[in-house]
């Protein structure tokens, strides 16, 4: 299992926090890897922004509210991104990366997409009119224990529970569903895309292996009902954050590819098309 295997197994949904700041060093060390962010898969570039509440005035981090949601979070990382094709996808993707830097550094974490104020946070984050603020996260150390509150959130949105291989992978078609043994030196990344944190734990990603083995079709399943929030598709983002841990996985493995989008994709009822990975060399 490689490294970036381990930091995704360790990556949970922290609502809970204790109430001190990061020391110097692992807050620069965060703040560098915010700063250093790159553009995602397909060009477009979130900016990210960490907003400390010690050093907000007190009239305007006693409006970052959160509805009850998250304690005691003294930082938070909030995205932007300006509407553009593929957008929302590489705010997952680039997020995401962002995510699993704080799991790796021992911070607890959690995806905010509808329980924020949205317009406090813009505010104290500087968000311009040609931006959109699709979700927030609190950054920080995890209490150890769980709130009533967050039991009761966790098992409302089954938090725990992941959709098996069959129905999410498949070969050639959705009539065959993959398994591990047949992904091969694919089946590590797979299994993170499976385990991969979704807006209520929807996990609306499908894959589909191409008869040429090493290419791999990302398809978006949209949940029944499950509305935009603010102009913003929040599964469209879970499926950057499935490609992001696919992509991170496989480059840990060795294995070299590229993202792309191909017009003539498969259409499949019910399912949109989003990208495909393709093997470099094969």
């Amino acid at each position: 299992m490689t490294p970036v295997s381990d930091i995704i197994r360790r990556r949970f949904s922290c609502r809970s926090y204790e109430n001190k700041p990061l020391d110097d060093d692992l807050f620069w060390t965060f703040r560098q890897a915010v700063e250093a962010s790159a553009p995602g898969l397909f060009g477009n570039a979130p900016r990210f922004v960490l907003l400390e509440m010690d050093e907000l005035p007190r009239d305007v981090w006693k409006k970052l509210g959160t509805y009850g949601v998250i304690q005691n979070a003294r930082l938070y990382l909030a995205g932007m991104i300006r509407p553009a094709p593929m957008a929302t996808v590489d705010y997952g993707y680039c997020k995401e990366k962002l995510i699993l830097k704080a799991t790796e550094l021992g911070l607890g974490t959690c995806w905010l997409g509808g329980t924020f104020a949205i317009s406090a946070f813009g505010r104290a984050a500087g968000m311009r009119r040609d931006e959109l603020m699709p979700t927030v996260s609190p950054v920080g150390f995890a209490t150890g224990r769980l709130r009533l509150a967050e039991r009761i959130l966790r098992g409302f949105a089954g938090s725990d529970h992941r959709l098996p291989w069959t129905e999410l992978f498949f070969r050639d078609s959705t009539a065959a569903p993959l398994s591990a043994g047949e992904a091969g030196p694919y089946a590590e990344a797979l299994e993170n895309v499976r385990l991969a944190p979704s807006a209520s734990n929807k996990q609306p990603w499908r894959i589909i292996r191409e008869p040429e083995q090493s290419a791999f079709s990302f398809y978006l399943s949209r949940s029944a009902g499950y509305r935009h929030l603010r102009d913003v598709s929040l599964q469209e983002i879970d499926m950057g954050i499935a490609m992001c841990h696919f992509d991170l996985t496989v480059k840990a493995s060795g294995i070299a590819g590229s993202w792309h989008q191909d017009d003539a994709a498969p259409k499949i009822k019910s399912w949109e098309y989003t990208a495909a990975w393709q093997a470099v060399g094969e």
